[in-house]
C-alpha cells in the first residue's frame, strides 16, 4: 500500500482537483491513502475569521461568505448538476456550523486555541470530501474517512502531540477492514479521547502522511506539491537552485529544520523509523523526478554538501558571567526555563570556558524569553554573578548540510571563506558532532547574498556570476560597456565569468536592474522615463539594499565627488576599479587607507589606467617589487596627450590646433588644461611613486611649466578663454619647437622619480634616448632596477583613447574577479 499526500498549491481549484484524479486514475492498481490539504489559502482566511470574531469584528461574515462561495464554485465546476444538491447540502452545513461557531467566539470576546483547532479543521474536512466524490465520478473505488477517528493525540491545540500507541492501533484496524482501494483523509487535524478536534501544527499534512504510512507500514510516501522535490536552496533567493536527486533521512531533517518548507520537518521520523522511503513531487509536473528521501544514498564524496537553508527573523541571547564557570546547572536551568514556555531554541553553542552561553531563538519570542530568563536568573543577576542578558537581533542562520561533509576536509573553511570574501560577518557558529550540519548566524541583511554566494561555492560549476556598478558613460564608460557586450560570450565560454551590469550611472540619471541590464538598451535605460535622477548617495544605498555577491564599482569620471566614495565601497566588501586618479593621488593617509581597506575587507581595488590606459604599468611596477627586485629610477613619458600634441606639433600648425585636435580625439582629459598644466603627468608619477613605497604629496613633486606665466591656469577663466591665450602666445610656442628642430632632438613632457625625488617637465630629448622614438600618443615607462640595471625594463604603448583606456578598466575588471 501507498499513502500520498496532496499540498494546499496541488489543491488549489478545480483543474488542480481534476488533475490529481487523473494522477491517481493512472496509477497501477493497488492500494492508496490520500492525504490532503485545504484549499489554498483557505487556512488562512479561516485563521483571519477567528480572530476577526474575537474582536468583534463583522468582516469575518463577509470571510466565511467568500470561503462559501469558493467551495461551492469548485463544486458547480467539478461536478454535473444532477450529482451537485448533496455536495452543497455538505458544504452549507458545515460553513453554518463554522459560523455558529465565530458567532459565540463574537460574544465572548476570546478565541482559545481549542476553538481555534476546530475552526481551521473546515479546510481539510472540505477538501477531502469533495477529492473523494470526483474519484467516484472517475470511477474508482474511493471513500473518505475522518482523520480524527484514527490520530489520537494530546490537548495541546494548536501542535498537538500524536498518541502513537493508540493512533498506530486504530489505524491499523481501520485499514484491514476498509478494502477500499482509495482512501482519501483530511490532513493537518486530530482528536483527543474526548473527541475535541486538534492540529497537528502548520504543515501538518504531511505529518498526518507520515503517520499513516508507518501505521500501515507503506511501501512508498509520495509528497505532491508545486515543485519537483526538495532543492539545494531555496528557488525564490537563490535562482540557479536545482531538486536534489536523492537525500537521507537525516540531510531532510535538517535542511526542513532550516527552513526547507518543501516537508513540515516532524513528516520524516515516522516514516524513518519504519525505513519508508518518501518521493517528493511536483503536481504540476509529475514526469520530473523529483526528489527520494530514504535510509541509504549514494555516496558522492566530491560533493560534500547536500543543500543550503535559512531561518530568518533570528534572536540571539546571550548569558555570560564569571559566576557560571566551573559551575553545573546554568545550561539545564536556561533550556528549562525556556521550555516552560513553549520557546523553541534553533541554535546553541557554548564557550569552552563555560563563561557564556548562546541561544539563537525566533525574534517574535524574544521579549517573552528576556522576561523568562531574568526571572529565573534574577538572584546571580542581581548579586552580579551573571551579566543582564544580552539580546541580539536582526539576524538570521543559515546551514550547510550533507552527509558527506565529515569525509571530506575542508568544508567549513570553504564555507567561511566564500563568505568572507563577500564580507560576510559569521556573528556565531555551532557543528553537530556528526558533522552533517554546519550553521553560522549572520546579519538578517546578508541572508539572500549568503544563500547566493554558498550555493555558487558548492553547487554551481562555472560561470562565475559578477554583478557591476558602473558610473560614467562618456567615451570611456560606452567603450567599457561596448567591450563587455561584444566579449560577453567568450568571457562566458573561456573564463566561465558571467558578467552582469546591476547599476549605470551619467552625471544626470541613473538605472539599476537586479537580472542584468540589457547592453543593447542601456542608453534607453538612462532617458528621462526610466531613468532615477543621478545621485552618488542615493546610488550607494541602493547598491547596499541589493547587497548582491562578488560585486564591483566602476568609475568611469574625472568627479573628485564620485573618488570619495570608494571608502564607503571598500567598506562594505565592494571592489573598486577605477580610472579616475583623484583618489590614489589625493593626500597620502587617504590613499593608504583605501589600500588598508582593499585588504581588511578582501575587497579589490585595482587602478591600472591611472598611469598608462591600458598598459602595464602598475601591475609590472607590483610585480617587480613583490618579487625583490629594488626600484633605482624611473623615467617615463606618461601623458599620451602631450605626446601626441609635441608629435604633431610640425609644420606650420599652430600649438592651439595640435590642442584642439587630440582634445577632439579625445586623447587629452575632459578639460584639456589638466594635461597641459602637468598636473595629470604629476598624479601619475605620484602614484607610481606611492606604488614604490614613497609617502610623497602632489605638493613634493618638482615641476617647471612650459606654459608662459600669462597661459596659467584659472579655476575662475574658461576652457575657451585659456584657448584665446594660446593663440596669442603661438610665437613662444613655434620658438619652441624651432630651437628642438636645429638641435635635431624632439620634444618630451618627462617623469621622473629616483631617490624618493620626483619630477615632471618639457625637455628636448636626442636620438639616442629610447623617448626620441615614440610616436602619436604612445607612451613608455623605463624601470632601472637591480635586476635590469644594464637595460631598464621598458613598457611602450599607446597612452590614451577612450578604447584603450576602456580596455584596461575592462582587464581590471577581469583581474578582479580572481
Amino acid at each position: 500500500m501507498q499513502v500520498l499526500k496532496f499540498g494546499g498549491s496541488s489543491v488549489a481549484h478545480s483543474d488542480s482537483i481534476k488533475r490529481i484524479c487523473s494522477l491517481l486514475k493512472k496509477k497501477p492498481k493497488g492500494r492508496y491513502a490520500i492525504v490532503v490539504s485545504a484549499l489554498s489559502k483557505i487556512t488562512d482566511q479561516l485563521i483571519q475569521c477567528g480572530k476577526l470574531a474575537s474582536e468583534r469584528n463583522n468582516i469575518y461574515k463577509k470571510i466565511l461568505e467568500k470561503i462559501e462561495i469558493r467551495h461551492l464554485n469548485i463544486i458547480r465546476k467539478l461536478f454535473p448538476i444532477t450529482y451537485q444538491s448533496h455536495l452543497i447540502s455538505w458544504i452549507k452545513k458545515n460553513i453554518n456550523d463554522l459560523e455558529s461557531l465565530c458567532d459565540g467566539i463574537f460574544q465572548v470576546e476570546e478565541l482559545s486555541k481549542r476553538s481555534l483547532d476546530k475552526i481551521m479543521s473546515f479546510g481539510e474536512l472540505s477538501s477531502s470530501f469533495l477529492i473523494s466524490e470526483k474519484l467516484k465520478q472517475y470511477g474508482l473505488d474511493a471513500i473518505c474517512k475522518d482523520s480524527r477517528d484514527l490520530i489520537i493525540t494530546d490537548s495541546q491545540f494548536g501542535c498537538a502531540q500524536v498518541d502513537f500507541i493508540t493512533s498506530n492501533h486504530y489505524i491499523i484496524q481501520y485499514f484491514s477492514e476498509k478494502k477500499s482501494e482509495y482512501i482519501v483523509l483530511p490532513g493537518f487535524i486530530g482528536s483527543t479521547l474526548k473527541n475535541e478536534t486538534t492540529t497537528l501544527g502548520r504543515g501538518g499534512s504531511d505529518y498526518t502522511a507520515s503517520i499513516l504510512a508507518a501505521a500501515i507500514s507503506a511501501s512508498l510516501l509520495e509528497i505532491w506539491t508545486d515543485v519537483s522535490g526538495m532543492m539545494t536552496a531555496n528557488p525564490k533567493i537563490v535562482h540557479q537552485a536545482f531538486p536534489i536527486k536523492e537525500i537521507s533521512y537525516e540531510e531532510a531533517m535538517e535542511l526542513s529544520h532550516f527552513g526547507a518548507k518543501v516537508i513540515y520537518p516532524p513528516t520524516i521520523q515516522p516514516a524513518m523509523k519504519k525505513h519508508i522511503p518518501i518521493q517528493i513531487k511536483n503536481t504540476f509536473s509529475p514526469i520530473d523526478p523529483g526528489t527520494l528521501i530514504y535510509f541509504s544514498k549514494s555516496t558522492n564524496v566530491s560533493q560534500p554538501v547536500t543543500g543550503i537553508s535559512g531561518i530568518q527573523y533570528l534572536s540571539l541571547l546571550t548569558l555570560e558571567g564569571s559566576g557560571m564557570v566551573g559551575v553545573p546547572g546554568y545550561s539545564k536551568r536556561l533550556f528549562e526555563a525556556l521550555l516552560r514556555d513553549n520557546i523553541n531554541v534553533i541554535f546553541i553553542t557554548q564557550s569552552s570556558s563555560e563563561h557564556s552561553i548562546t541561544t539563537g531563538i525566533h525574534e517574535m519570542d524574544v521579549m517573552k524569553a528576556k522576561s523568562v530568563i531574568d526571572n529565573e536568573f534574577s538572584k546571580e543577576i542581581h548579586q552580579r554573578r551573571i551579566d543582564p542578558l544580552i539580546i541580539e537581533k536582526d539576524l538570521c542562520i543559515i546551514a550547510v548540510v550533507g552527509d558527506n561533509m565529515k569525509n571530506l576536509h575542508g568544508t567549513s573553511g570553504k564555507m567561511f571563506a566564500s563568505l568572507g570574501r563577500n564580507s560576510i560577518n559569521v556573528r556565531a557558529i555551532a557543528q553537530g558532532s556528526t558533522e552533517k550540519n554546519i550553521s553560522a548566524v549572520i546579519r538578517k541583511n546578508d541572508f539572500k547574498k549568503a544563500l547566493n554566494t554558498l550555493h555558487e561555492a558548492f553547487f554551481e560549476s562555472p560561470p562565475k556570476q559578477i554583478n557591476l556598478f558602473i558610473c560614467g558613460v562618456g567615451k570611456v564608460g560606452s567603450k567599457l560597456l561596448e567591450q563587455i557586450d561584444q566579449q560577453k560570450i567568450y568571457l562566458l565560454k573561456e573564463l566561465k565569468l558571467q558578467v552582469r551590469i546591476i547599476g549605470l550611472a551619467n552625471s544626470k540619471k541613473m538605472y539599476f536592474n537586479d537580472h542584468g541590464i540589457d547592453l543593447s538598451k542601456w542608453k534607453n535605460h538612462l532617458n528621462q522615463k526610466k531613468g532615477d535622477s543621478m545621485n552618488i548617495y542615493y546610488f550607494m544605498e541602493k547598491v547596499w539594499k541589493l547587497n548582491l555577491r562578488n560585486s564591483l564599482f566602476v568609475d568611469n569620471t574625472d568627479s573628485e565627488t564620485m573618488a570619495m566614495t570608494y571608502e564607503k565601497f571598500l567598506q562594505n566588501g565592494i571592489g573598486v576599479i577605477t580610472c579616475n586618479k583623484i583618489a590614489c593621488s589625493s593626500d597620502y593617509h587617504h590613499y593608504k587607507k583605501l589600500k588598508t581597506l582593499s585588504r581588511h575587507f578582501q575587497a579589490p581595488f585595482l587602478f591600472e589606467t591611472n598611469v598608462g590606459a591600458s598598459l602595464p604599468v602598475i601591475s609590472t611596477l607590483n610585480d617587480l617589487i613583490n618579487s625583490g627586485d629594488k626600484i633605482n629610477k624611473i623615467e617615463a613619458v606618461l601623458s599620451g596627450s602631450l605626446n601626441f600634441i609635441f608629435n604633431h606639433f610640425i609644420g606650420e600648425k599652430t600649438f592651439l590646433e595640435v590642442v584642439k585636435e587630440a582634445q577632439y580625439k579625445g586623447y587629452t582629459e575632459p578639460d584639456p588644461r589638466i594635461d597641459l598644466s602637468g598636473l595629470d603627468v604629476m598624479r601619475k608619477i605620484l602614484i607610481l611613486a606611492r606604488e614604490c613605497g614613497a609617502s610623497l604629496e602632489i605638493k613634493d613633486i618638482h615641476h617647471k611649466s612650459f606654459l608662459p606665466k600669462n597661459c596659467s591656469i584659472s579655476s575662475n577663466s574658461s576652457i575657451e578663454n585659456f584657448y584665446q591665450k594660446l593663440y596669442q602666445y603661438k610665437n613662444y610656442f613655434f620658438k619652441i619647437r624651432k630651437k628642438v628642430e636645429q638641435e635635431k632632438k624632439k620634444l618630451r613632457f618627462i617623469a621622473r622619480y629616483e631617490k624618493g625625488i620626483a619630477s615632471v617637465g618639457l625637455e628636448s630629448v636626442s636620438q639616442k634616448h629610447p623617448f626620441y622614438q615614440l610616436e602619436g600618443k604612445d607612451n613608455m615607462v623605463l624601470y632601472h632596477t637591480y635586476r635590469y640595471a644594464e637595460q631598464p625594463l621598458m613598457i611602450k604603448g599607446a597612452g590614451a583613447g577612450a578604447e584603450v583606456t576602456a580596455s584596461g578598466v575592462f582587464s581590471d575588471i577581469i583581474k578582479a574577479t580572481k
